[in-house]
């Protein structure tokens, strides 16, 4: 069978080399050096100031939305070649339009200086936190591009929708989508349906409702649905709604008696911390926080970093402003990609660098969805055990991040928990001990099995060869 491997330290990297007769781990932890890269290595960016770095106006006003603002930033720093790769996956492939702020561009090749005209081309081409934020078309797959069944909304949250934006799939949690927008697009987004500008390739679903209505609706499902114990609000990304309609939003939510624990869902909390430093961003917590100890209730936040890079200083500071409003906890939950956090030691990196340099719990690690033109990114199965084989013993275990599958029907499952496998065809099949809320009448819901699957091209020839005949 021919495998895809899994980027694992080789051999000679845990053998004795000091004469001692002691053998290196597998794993060497470093405390994590955590830096602000210089942004003024960048030509657009050559006079910013730190204060206005700082700035949340200034990074929002400054985000890349376009190539003619990344030529304008990047100068002759790029060959053409880059440009054209990543205008030709803009208008026939991509299914996020392009949005990057100042922050989260500084840690793309952080450690790569220019050296003149095109010298920071090879160190983009390679570099993971630019191969997920800003994909062009020579990252993705020629051949099954996507998935047979893949889909837009791959995890049927639309389908779950109980009111406009709410999803209710699991007994006791629902997750509350409150806008459509974020300070950053993620390639990989598994919320693409919504999520962003339509793109060349996929025209977005939009909501219909004014948000106060929406809002309204579900606060009033909450009421009615004593089950429910657990709100992520989410969209999006909570950091662009606007402060005030935030935190009247989950004061609400503190208000309906049953509701124990609130998740706060935002990548910018990394992307954009300087929007989680303003004043009123702070101060506003701190009442969320009381508010919400007064009445035992748990109130965390939860973000995405997925390359121990992206974690610095800043991000720190606007960690520690979170945990010092009182909040409970602030997570990470990752995705597995290829090319970014695909080895054990760039994992174990990226859970040092959170925990270590931002105070931050790593938490979850999910694998990509099946969403389309996304199979560049995904892992099997069996590569996402043997990733999670290899993190083991090193941190804390409390910290220590669980790898999940999320599959469609049945939620999160950790991925050896798995109930049969089909290597050849690239076929898991799992069980589930509920119902979502479209399955409240299926009686045999709990009792069938449900598939997902792995990347076609990782599968051994006569699994291709299946595909080829019944994908």
């Amino acid at each position: 069978m021919t495998e895809i491997p899994v980027q694992i330290r080789p051999d000679e990297s845990i053998t004795d080399t000091t004469g001692s007769g002691l053998l290196r781990q597998p794993y060497t932890y470093r405390r994590p050096e955590i830096v602000e890269p210089d942004w003024t290595r960048f030509p657009g960016w050559k006079d910013v100031t730190a204060t206005e770095w700082e700035s949340v106006q200034w990074q929002r006003s400054h985000c890349v939305k376009n190539i003619k603002q990344l030529r304008e930033l990047m100068g002759d720093l790029l060959d053409e070649r880059f440009y054209a790769d990543l205008e030709q996956d803009q208008t026939t492939l991509a299914t996020m339009s392009m949005l990057i702020p100042p922050q989260m561009i500084n840690t793309i090749a952080p450690k790569t200086d220019p050296a003149g005209p095109g010298s920071l081309t090879e160190a983009w081409y390679t570099d993971p936190v630019r191969r997920y934020m800003i994909p062009v078309a020579s990252d993705r797959r020629t051949t099954w591009t996507s998935h047979p069944y893949s889909s837009r909304d791959s995890l049927h949250e639309h389908d779950m929708w109980v009111a406009e934006g709410l999803t209710h799939r699991y007994p006791t949690k629902v997750l509350a989508e409150l806008l459509p927008t974020c300070p950053q697009y993620c390639g990989h987004c598994t919320r693409m349906d919504l999520v962003g500008n339509s793109t060349p390739v996929i025209d977005k679903l939009k909501f219909t409702l004014k948000p106060v209505d929406r809002f309204g609706a579900m606060i009033s499902y909450l009421k009615r649905s004593p089950e429910v114990r657990d709100v992520v609000v989410s969209g999006g990304d909570v950091a662009n709604l606007p402060w005030p309609r935030l935190e009247d939003f989950v004061s609400r939510v503190l208000d309906v008696d049953n509701i124990r624990d609130i998740r706060l869902a935002t990548k910018a909390l990394m992307g954009l911390p300087q929007h989680w430093l303003s004043d009123d961003v702070v101060t506003g917590m701190g009442r969320l926080a009381t508010k919400a100890h007064e009445r035992g209730v748990q109130i965390a936040i939860h973000t995405h970093v997925n390359a121990a890079q992206q974690i610095t200083p800043l991000v720190a500071k606007a960690t520690q402003a979170m945990l010092d409003s009182g909040i409970r906890d602030v997570r990470n939950q990752g995705v597995l990609m290829r090319g970014v956090n695909d080895s054990v030691d760039g994992l174990l990196d990226l859970c040092f660098a959170v925990l270590d340099g931002a105070g931050i719990m790593p938490y979850y690690f999910y694998m990509c969805d099946m969403i389309p033109n996304a199979e560049h990114w995904r892992l099997a199965l069996w590569e996402a055990q043997k990733l999670q084989h290899g993190i083991m013993g090193y941190l804390p275990g409390f910290a220590t991040p669980r790898i999940v599958c999320d599959v469609p029907f049945v939620g999160k499952r950790w991925v050896h928990q798995v109930s049969e496998y089909d290597r050849e065809r690239g076929i898991s099949y799992w069980t589930k001990n509920y119902r979502t809320g479209i399955e409240l009448a299926d009686a045999d819901a709990v009792n069938r099995t449900y598939e997902y699957y792995d990347p076609i091209y990782t599968l051994p020839e006569a699994g291709q060869q299946w595909w080829r005949q019944h994908g």
